[in-house]
């Protein structure tokens, strides 16, 4: 399950309790390397990190961490977490869009420390991971002062997090032709179904990432017309008839995207294809 989805309610926000966190992903209450990494790896304990931002207004609403088939890697391994500043005077509506911070760590060698800015789009329930030029993403390894890099990256990315808010609005200017709404959807095609080689072999077609899941999102702007791609692209459940090798027809249905890592790279692709069109679109 995404990060997303049981706790992005935007009409009940409210800030995860380090009990609830302890449930949702352990790991982040790590203090110590796993057992296996050497003496060179210097541990970044989460939970550090997210009490001093909590300090700064950003409180967490989301959280997991990833499977691991080595049980005693299960209170080191890969976590991510969800983190908005919450505002009870503040109220909400459907298409408003909302900055968060997305906290990416692991104490057992299977990620770097990652900061990144993210938008929520509340008419959809979908977030974005926004990687862009005013946006820094912050990736520190671990190895050397970890601390004082955590800390200046963090504020770094907190400061300018704000600007991707622009985004919405932006976008939501620009008219997209056939062609170039067809050219979104092929690219993000490729960054779905592809290889490594860069060949697809699936049944779904790029035109079915264009198929809108509510009626409010029948729209031809750039803003729109991402997110109906991403939703589609990270939610799954798009359906398509495959041909076996004998020659007999099997119904495939896609997956929704549930690893961390794969997310957050096909959120981080999707933004920057949107970016170019955009590029393109004020260009032209």
């Amino acid at each position: 399950m995404t990060v997303y989805a049981s706790t992005a309610r935007f009409d009940a926000a409210r800030a995860l309790g380090e009990d609830e966190l302890r449930k949702l992903a352990p790991s982040i209450f790590a203090v110590t390397a796993h057992e296996s990494r050497s003496e060179r790896f210097q541990p970044i304990p989460t939970i550090e990190v997210l009490r001093g931002l909590m300090k700064e207004g950003f409180m967490p609403v989301g959280a997991r961490q990833s499977g691991s088939r080595d049980a005693s890697k299960v209170d080191f391994t890969k976590h991510l977490i969800r983190l908005r500043k919450l505002d009870t005077e503040q109220k909400f509506r459907v298409g408003d869009t909302v900055c968060e911070i997305l906290l990416k760590n692991a104490n057992d060698g299977t990620s770097a420390y990652d900061l990144m800015a993210g938008l929520f789009r509340i008419r959809c329930l979908n977030s974005l991971v926004a990687q862009t030029g005013t946006i820094d993403a912050v990736k520190v390894r671990h190895s050397g002062d970890v601390q004082a890099k955590v800390i200046e990256g963090t504020y770094r990315v907190l400061g300018q997090a704000q600007e991707a808010l622009a985004a919405p609005a932006d976008w939501s200017g620009l008219r997209l032709n056939r062609d170039e709404t067809a050219a979104l959807a092929e690219a993000a095609h490729v960054l779905r179904f592809a290889d490594n080689e860069g060949n697809v072999a699936t049944p779904i077609e790029p035109r079915q990432l264009l198929t809108p899941r509510r009626f409010d999102d029948r729209a031809d702007d750039l803003w729109t017309t991402f997110n109906v791609v991403q939703e589609n692209v990270i939610r799954g459940g798009l359906r398509g008839v495959q041909r076996n090798p004998d020659g007999t027809r099997r119904r495939v249905t896609t997956r929704e995207i549930g690893g961390i890592d794969q997310d957050v790279k096909l959120n981080k692709a999707l933004w920057i294809v949107a970016q170019a069109m955009a590029g393109h679109r004020k260009a032209a």
